[in-house]
């Protein structure tokens, strides 16, 4: 009988040479993985108790932050942070659902838990940028056309916010169409559009229509802005009018593209 091949020594030699095959991992024993469970089941229930049932992790002091004309005072109240309560379990969600709903002036309104013992309430508040005359009281409007705020004083470089739509038939159909709230946006958009020097002088903004709207300065001067499109463009326009006629009482830019000024 003929012994093996050359090739047959061959393969055999390289299946002889390679790795030994990996040995394969032993499964734990039942008494490590009850002790292991034991454990993981203490850890969990330590845990537990130190955030819900211990008084290392409670509720002892509120902070406020970013408050203008709202006090902490007035937050904390609304806020109704449950002291001495686990910090874990507080509803934050709510607790800023319960903020905006109490206090409109806040527009956002961040609660943190501040471990070991805090919530932290960081404020951001409506800033007004037109205002409504209501009685003899003022209702602030923000840059969004929310009125979040009735004061009896009128904050100072606000302008006051005049509806006075004309008796045209196309002011009464532009009232018609687009609403008041419509029109208190869009002057609102108009403020927003104005250059800082323009912004800080004006002291009203009468809306007669859609696209009818006047400023009117502190020093009298008065500019027809039309409506609300194009602030940009309007902008520059005025602007650039404004210095090449300083001596104009009145001032048209309501078709940017073809400007006027007059009066002297």
């Amino acid at each position: 009988m003929a012994g093996p091949t050359t090739a047959e020594r061959g393969a055999r030699q390289q299946e002889s040479s390679g790795p030994p095959p990996a040995r394969r991992p032993r499964p734990p024993r039942p008494r490590t993985v009850a002790v292991l469970a034991v454990v993981l089941a203490l850890l969990g229930a330590g845990g537990g108790w130190v955030l819900y049932g211990s008084q290392w992790l409670r509720v002892e002091s509120v902070s406020v932050s970013g408050t203008r004309v709202l006090t902490p005072g007035q937050v904390r109240e609304a806020a109704d942070v449950p002291l001495g309560e686990p910090l874990v379990s507080v509803d934050t969600e709510a607790m800023e659902s319960r903020l905006r709903r109490e206090l409109p002036r806040i527009d956002e309104i961040d609660v943190v838990r501040s471990w070991p013992h805090g919530i932290g309430l960081e404020v951001t508040e409506r800033t007004a940028v037109l205002l409504l005359e209501k009685g003899r009281k003022f209702v602030e409007v923000d840059d969004e056309g929310v009125r979040f705020a009735t004061v009896s004083d009128a904050p100072k470089g606000v302008p006051l916010l005049k509806l006075e739509p004309s008796r045209s038939r196309s002011a009464a159909a532009s009232l018609r169409r687009f609403g008041e709230p419509r029109l208190v946006r869009e002057a609102v958009r108009v403020a927003g559009s104005l250059p800082a020097a323009v912004a800080h002088r004006t002291r009203t903004v009468e809306v007669r229509s859609f696209d009818d709207i006047t400023l009117k300065l502190a020093d009298g001067r008065t500019v027809a802005w039309g409506s609300g499109e194009e602030g940009p463009a309007k902008a520059r326009t005025l602007t650039a009018l404004m210095k090449a006629a300083p001596d104009a009482r009145h001032f048209d830019v309501s078709v940017p593209t073809a400007p006027a000024s007059s009066g002297s």
